[in-house]
């Protein structure tokens, strides 16, 4: 590769480390150079671990990840987990279809579910499908439980990407119930990962409610990537009251 070419991709990555994202066609243009050009580096700044590619363009990557595992998430601040959990599944009514986001929180919402009649739960959890398919051999649930297939991710005990982006868009339900990592007023609610980050959006698009689980430790705190503005949530559940430097309808605001 000529040293110009390797000017380029150091260029590429300090735009990115410092902006957090580019485009392709905005790069294409400020380096005179191809779209196909400015592909290329980008998939050679994958390779090397430096970049994250999404569609047109790239964001930076996290080292190491900000994101816990799900067994070390389980067991922080589980009794607000347990009050949350357990108030958002209050809300869904029987006969419901239900989106349910993978998070130690939304777990917590099994234990009320079962005694839901004729619910169906969409998911991407396999604890929380591990768990009502318990309580279904118990016969103790009689709902139906959809998993979305994708991507593994082992750590978290969740599948994403695009298989299971692509099935999520095949449905539309009553309600959606979203985990996060942080949530704040000019940033919204985001996410330490990106492919949860994409599928919570579908989520929330496909359901005529959506409702983001957040306990007191989460408010105030901007992960990397956004899910959604405020504006687009209907209601947030957590465990404390409004804080008033939160410009949220005090009627979304849900105190489990």
């Amino acid at each position: 590769m000529s040293l110009l070419a390797e000017e380029r991709k150091k260029r590429i990555f300090e735009i990115v480390d410092h902006l957090g994202q580019v485009k392709v066609n905005d790069l294409a243009k400020d380096f005179n150079v191809s779209t196909e050009t400015i592909r290329r580096h980008l998939e050679e700044l994958e390779n090397e671990n430096k970049v994250k590619k999404v569609h047109g363009g790239a964001v930076k990557v996290e080292s190491p990840p900000n994101e816990l595992s799900m067994f070390e998430r389980e067991i922080l601040n589980i009794n607000k987990k347990i009050i949350i959990g357990q108030k958002a599944a209050s809300i869904v009514k029987d006969e419901e279809v239900i989106f349910v986001d993978e998070g130690s929180t939304t777990l917590q919402m099994a234990s009320i579910l079962k005694d839901k009649k004729d619910i169906t739960v969409i998911t991407n959890s396999f604890p929380l499908a591990v768990k009502l398919m318990g309580y279904e051999e118990q016969k103790l649930f009689k709902g139906e439980i959809i998993f979305l297939g994708g991507h593994v991710r082992g750590n978290h005990f969740r599948t994403s990407g695009s298989l299971a982006e692509t099935m999520a868009k095949e449905f539309f339900v009553d309600k959606a119930f979203i985990a996060i990592d942080g949530i704040e007023e000019s940033a919204g609610i985001t996410s330490y990962d990106l492919d949860k980050c994409m599928l919570s959006r579908i989520f929330i698009a496909n359901s005529k409610q959506s409702y983001i689980l957040s306990d007191s430790t989460k408010i105030g705190v901007r992960a990397n990537y956004k899910i959604e503005l405020l504006s687009e949530i209907d209601f947030i559940i957590t465990d404390v009251p409004k804080p008033d430097h939160m410009g949220i309808n005090e009627a979304k605001w849900i105190q489990g």
